[in-house]
């Protein structure tokens, strides 16, 4: 069946919209590159809803294929799919990228082109990270989501946002360095091949499979990131802008959780069933301690970021408990995530517009003030602490249930994440925005103006939506999922 090249208009529509914003000139012609920004984000969103409007539910391998050779000599093809797996990434983030061109409208002044091209280019290259089928394309991809998100820090962040921007470009750099060994050990030992669906048919053995295994962990660990490599996450979060924080939080975390699931569990499957107990002994770690440590921030952005650990642990829990509960409840918590998280951090950024500072105790009772933007926050701040009915209940159920199958301790370690969850995130509500006024700053605040409405509504809406009826969601992935856990419990050996 001949298809439009779906997948390849989601990669390149953005990416070729950021060229035009960048040639509409300088900030003289900041309102047309704003018009420009907004209209390849939209026409970039777009054209991916074909994707999960004509997703076979019942098939679960690779669709929408493109396949064309790149770099013939050493067998290096222009390779693009998804499956139940990857499809609903490619639509988070091109969901995500129109609300940050609209978040961003009046609040950058300056190079104001190069902030949506940078925004426009990541969004297409990290499309390519999840659709990409070619080992090379792949790493290429991944690879060249630093460039914008590095810009984007170093550019529009915070006073030490060059210090955050090199320690973000340098962790994760330097993890994935060992990734591309492991790629070329894999092109050798398949005859020459980089299809990443031909490397999972490979008989490797046990010790082969565990290098490869710490190979990747090292990559994808950093950028989920995974406890004790995560330390480059709360300073980058910090210094970003608001739209830097967003798409940092929302997208780029789950690359690294993606590569277990497309890399680590399917090409290495046994040593991915021995090492289990190191995966679930890290996420535990970020669970629990991370969720501590979030307890005692004082920047509201910190306490965000580290309770984006906390929560991205629960997803490689999730993944390394081996039953379509736990996956199934992973990939869930990867999407719920990029909504709450993108919404808790544009709600910072509403308050600081405002005020200039992120500091919790700069602010109290702001409820009096912003009864529309505490009421909404309220609805993130529960979806935050998993609260039944928002889509951050749906897939902390499913990966405590899945837990529970393999282990009840595991599962009770794994739930005490809602007691610190709702601990860590209730008290910064009731310090921001209960109370009485605190002070004459915030009793002149005014609340959300239309722009800032339409984007937390639209977040608002997927939240409730993916709670109260989160099939849409979960039965894209049943097929894929069963599918790989099947071939996950073939022994290569």
């Amino acid at each position: 069946m001949t298809h439009a090249p779906l997948l390849s208009l989601a990669i390149w529509v953005p990416i070729v919209a950021g060229l035009l914003v960048l040639a509409a000139g300088g900030d003289r012609n900041a309102p047309l590159q704003r018009a420009l920004a907004l209209a390849g984000a939209l026409l970039g969103f777009l054209v991916t809803l074909p994707l999960y409007a004509g997703f076979d539910l019942a098939q679960p391998g690779m669709q929408f294929v493109e396949l064309a050779p790149w770099i013939p000599q050493f067998n290096v093809h222009y390779h693009l799919g998804v499956d139940g797996i990857s499809v609903l990434f490619v639509l988070l983030n091109s969901f995500i990228t129109v609300l940050v061109v609209i978040a961003g409208w009046s609040v950058i002044g300056s190079r104001v082109g190069q902030y949506y091209a940078s925004f426009l280019m990541l969004s297409g290259v990290m499309n390519g990270v999840f659709a990409a089928l070619d080992g090379v394309l792949f790493y290429v991809f991944f690879e060249a989501t630093l460039i914008p998100m590095f810009i984007i820090i170093g550019v529009w962040g915070g006073a030490n946002r060059v210090y955050a921007a090199l320690k973000f470009f340098l962790y994760t750099l330097a993890g994935s360095l060992l990734m591309l060994v492991a790629l070329l050990y894999l092109y050798g030992k398949s005859g020459s091949s980089f299809a990443i669906l031909d490397w999972h048919a490979l008989p490797l053995s046990l010790t082969a499979q565990t290098w490869l295994f710490f190979g990747f962990l090292l990559a994808f660990a950093v950028k989920v990131p995974m406890w004790p490599v995560h330390t480059w996450l709360p300073d980058a979060h910090v210094e970003a802008p608001t739209g830097g924080s967003v798409v940092l939080a929302a997208i780029m975390l789950k690359l690294g959780a993606y590569g277990f699931v497309r890399f680590t569990l399917p090409i290495l499957p046994d040593a991915s069933r021995e090492l289990a107990w190191l995966m679930i002994a890290l996420s535990l770690v970020a669970v629990v301690y991370i969720g501590l440590v979030a307890l005692v921030q004082t920047d509201l952005k910190k306490l965000i970021a580290y309770s984006s650990i906390s929560h991205m642990g629960f997803v490689t829990l999730g993944f390394f408990v081996f039953n379509a509960w736990g996956v199934e409840g992973g990939l869930v918590q990867m999407i719920s995530h990029g909504f709450v998280s993108a919404a808790l951090f544009l709600c910072v950024g509403v308050l600081y517009d405002r005020m200039h500072t992120r500091a919790i105790a700069d602010y109290g009772g702001v409820a009096n003030t912003m009864p529309r933007f505490a009421s909404l926050m309220m609805l993130f701040a529960m979806a935050n602490c998993g609260l039944p009915a928002t889509s951050g209940f749906v897939g902390e159920f499913m990966v405590i249930m899945g837990a529970m199958q393999k282990n009840f301790w595991l599962a009770f370690a794994a739930a005490t994440t809602l007691v610190f969850g709702a601990a860590y995130t209730l008290w910064m509500y009731k310090r921001v925005v209960f109370g009485a006024v605190a002070n004459a700053q915030v009793a002149a605040l005014k609340d959300l103006n239309p722009r800032e409405a339409l984007v937390l509504g639209l977040l608002a809406a997927a939240v409730l939506a993916m709670g109260v009826y989160p099939l849409p969601f979960t039965e894209v992935m049943h097929a894929s999922v069963n599918e790989l856990l099947r071939h996950v419990a073939q022994s290569k050996l």
